[in-house]
């Protein structure tokens, strides 16, 4: 995809301090990792379920009643 760099992350980092401060940057740093592992959580669901899908498409109907 993309790549970022020491200095784009540098620069990324001081305008998060800027606008939130020095106080809130654990608080901020915490919901973006809770919502990440979240996301990351509900894509793995999906992809299962997508794949369950997959399965029960695949296999005959007499394997799946039994």
């Amino acid at each position: 995809m993309f790549s970022i760099g020491a200095p784009e992350l540098i620069l990324i980092l001081v305008i998060v301090l800027i606008l939130f401060g020095p106080g809130k940057l654990p608080e901020v740093g915490r919901s973006l990792g809770k919502a990440l592992s979240e996301f990351k959580k509900a894509k793995k669901d999906f992809e299962n379920e997508l794949n369950a899908e997959e399965l029960k498409k695949d296999t005959p109907n007499e394997e799946v009643n039994k």
